[in-house]
Formats: C-alpha cells, sequence, structure tokens
C-alpha cells in the first residue's frame, strides 16, 4: 500500500485499520535542557526530527507535577534530579495541598513548552503530554512512595481533599493541554499501580475515582495513552479505562505479555521494547531482534512498537536507531 504520512499512520492504527507499517515511538529525558520552556521544547523537536517517530510522547521536566506544590528538585548535568525537598512531612502539611491556576507557575511552564512544540510539528505528528495520576503526584509531594503509604493507610482527614485539590488541578491542566493542541495523554501511573504497592481495594479507593475524573476531562482527544508501570502491575484491574492505547512494560516476567495485554485490554498496545536491558546494554541487532518478535507476537496489528518505560540517557544512539530501522524493513 502507498506510505503513509504519520499522522495517518497512527489513526489508522488506533481505530485498526491496515497501515503500511506499525507505528513506533520511542522516549526519554534531556536532563539538562528540560528545566526551561524552550530547552525542553528544543531538546524534545530535535529528537523527534533526528529518528521521525510516528508520533511523541512528551517527557517533561521530570519534577514538574509537584513543584508548583513545594517540591524541590537538584538538577545536575543529564542526570535524574534529585528530590532536595517536599512539602508533606507530617499529616497536617496535607491542609496547604490546594487548586492550582496551571497558567502560573512550573505548570505554566510545561504550557509554555507544549505551545512551543506544537508550533515545531506544525500537525505532522501526533503529540502526547505526560501527566501523571493524581495519587502519582500525592506519593511525589510526600517524597517517596515509601512514605506516602502510612498516609493512605491511616488517612488523615485531609488526606482526600489534597488529592481532590490535584485532580481539580490536573483536570484544568489537561483542558489547557488538549485547548494548546495536544493529541491526547500520557496518562501514568508510576509507583502505584502495583500490587507491590497497593491492592486492588486501596487502588479502588484512593486512584481509580481521581484517574477516571481527568480522562474524563480528555475524553475528546484522540489518542490517550495509559502506562501501567513497574512490575507486577495492575493492567489487568485497569483495563476497563477509558483510553485508547496501553503501555507496559512487557518485557518484566511479572507483567503480562504484549500478546496477553491484547487479549485482556482489546485496545492497542505499545511497547515490546526492553528500556532496563536491551536498549541499553545490548548490541544494536538484538534490539532489532526484539522489534521484530514483537511484531511477530502482536502480528503487528493493533501494535505500536516502543519502550516498556522511559529509557536511559545513556542509551547508545546505534540502539535507538536500530529499533527504528528494525520498524521501517519490515
Amino acid at each position: 500500500m502507498a506510505t503513509m504520512t504519520r499522522k495517518q499512520r497512527v489513526g489508522a492504527a488506533l481505530q485498526g485499520r491496515e497501515v503500511d507499517r506499525p507505528p513506533i515511538s520511542l522516549w526519554r529525558h534531556f536532563f539538562s535542557q528540560e528545566t526551561s520552556p524552550r530547552g525542553l521544547a528544543t531538546a524534545m523537536l530535535r529528537f523527534e526530527r533526528r529518528y521521525g517517530w510516528d508520533f511523541m510522547k512528551v517527557n517533561p521536566r521530570a519534577s514538574y507535577h509537584g513543584e508548583d506544590w513545594g517540591l524541590r528538585t537538584q538538577y545536575s548535568g543529564d542526570s535524574a534530579p534529585k528530590v532536595v525537598d517536599w512539602p508533606i512531612k507530617g499529616p497536617r502539611d496535607w491542609e496547604k495541598i490546594k487548586p492550582l491556576d496551571p497558567r502560573h507557575g512550573v505548570l505554566g511552564e510545561q504550557l509554555e513548552a507544549l505551545r512551543l512544540i506544537g508550533e515545531g510539528l506544525r500537525g505532522q505528528v501526533p503529540y502526547l503530554m505526560t501527566v501523571f495520576t493524581p495519587l502519582s503526584v500525592a506519593g511525589r509531594i510526600c517524597g517517596s512512595p515509601e512514605a506516602m503509604l502510612p498516609y493512605l493507610r491511616d488517612e488523615p482527614p485531609a488526606l482526600r481533599p489534597a488529592i481532590e485539590a490535584i485532580t481539580v488541578t490536573f483536570i484544568a491542566f489537561v483542558k489547557e493541554c488538549l485547548s494548546l493542541g495536544a493529541s491526547g495523554l500520557f496518562f501514568a501511573t508510576t509507583d502505584w499501580g502495583t500490587y507491590d504497592k497497593l491492592t486492588d481495594a486501596e487502588y479502588a479507593k484512593f486512584g481509580r475515582p481521581y484517574d477516571l475524573r481527568v480522562l474524563q476531562a480528555a475524553s475528546a482527544a484522540e489518542f490517550n495513552m495509559l502506562h501501567v508501570c513497574k512490575s507486577r502491575n495492575m493492567l489487568r484491574t485497569l483495563a476497563d479505562y477509558p483510553v485508547h492505547a496501553f503501555n507496559w512494560d512487557a518485557s518484566d516476567p511479572s507483567n503480562p505479555t504484549l500478546a496477553q495485554g491484547k487479549a485482556i485490554t482489546k485496545k492497542v498496545v505499545i511497547g515490546g521494547l526492553d528500556q532496563k536491558t536491551t536498549l541499553p546494554k545490548r548490541r544494536p541487532e538484538d534490539v532489532a531482534a526484539q522489534v521484530r518478535q514483537a511484531r511477530q507476537q502482536t502480528g503487528g496489528v493493533g501494535w505500536m512498537a516502543g519502550p516498556g518505560c522511559t529509557y536511559p540517557p545513556e542509551t547508545p544512539e546505534a540502539n535507538v536507531a536500530a529499533a527504528r530501522e528494525a520498524m521501517r524493513q519490515g
């Protein structure tokens, strides 16, 4: 069939129609450039142009979700920033978490970066804004997941109002993202969509109701992806979420395979590349072989190639290029 544009290819894949080849995209942080809107936009656009990905998953400033509530990080070169301070140090601190206007502060900076990215892509490439679930944001402003768990289990009186404030803030933020032209959300559970942290009952209480409200704000978007992070993930529990595609680490033996995920979700699945070992540490031919294996496992239908999570900056460029070329060569 005739060669498709990237937008046509992604749209057809999401609708279950025939494509000239399955879409592919990889994503990573550019820590040394992401602290300013223009630096972030420039890094994202340069990455897209270098590899010609079929869609862009915007990797925003790593700590943007919590900075306007008092989360503080320290950047050092192209390494992940270190959390140096956080607002929740005791149960009463949850009372300080109030709804924010996302057009200002660090949230506003991400919107400016998104505007610049949209201008640079000129409507040719679908792009998704990364948003954490409200529970994930609450966990971030505690400093660590381990610090968050006692609050969930003891449930201080101010916890639910704080998660509500986070939810309201990100509903407004999502609406702003879509108004700027974003194609949808990369909606991430981070540390919380895993049985290593919560039970299904706990997630039903503190995760699902708030997640669904944020997704409702993005219901008109053309491409929303749920990223179910970590090992022993809750993909089966979250498979009914109203999104167009699911992404998880299918190379982790504790998680469903791509084929199993397709059967579970009945939606497009995105993944197949091991971001922990194969991409950063193996040879280009190993990366290409993994792409071919994923394509064979899914039949190339209802699938887009991608990593199971953000891949590390030290990954050899030859390996990233090998993933792209393997998909283009069939």
